[in-house]
């Protein structure tokens, strides 16, 4: 079992920065890939980065060169870093841990996400 808690949402002014992140508890930190994703309203759920448990990183193309995903292994969290926000980044932010050793099992888990808006 895996618990994630989120933080670091908000309102910013279009061009400004936040940074997300995400607690992890319960398993080994180090053997989860780590995501976030984001859901605007009357949209689907998207990947917004990934990075491994060695540290590898995938972007959306809508985010590469904005954001920045990057993990803790010894505080058990993952962060994302976005600057030069865009009205179209408002949304809800899910941080994700999908499994990479089957020690840990097949499940992944979700945190309740944390609500980022873009507005002036």
């Amino acid at each position: 079992q895996v618990q994630l808690v989120e933080s670091g949402g908000g309102l910013v002014q279009p061009g400004g920065s936040l940074r997300l992140s995400c607690a992890a508890s319960g398993s080994i930190f180090s053997m989860y890939a780590m995501g976030w994703y984001r859901q605007a309203p009357g949209k689907q759920r998207e990947l917004v980065a990934v990075i491994t448990s060695g540290g590898s990183t995938n972007y959306a193309d809508s985010v590469k060169g904005r954001f920045t995903i990057s993990r803790d292994n010894a505080k058990n969290t993952v962060y994302l870093q976005m600057n030069s926000l865009k009205p179209e980044d408002t949304a809800v932010y899910y941080c994700n841990a999908a499994p990479t050793n089957p020690l840990v099992g097949r499940q992944h888990y979700w945190g309740q996400g944390t609500q980022v808006t873009v507005s002036s």
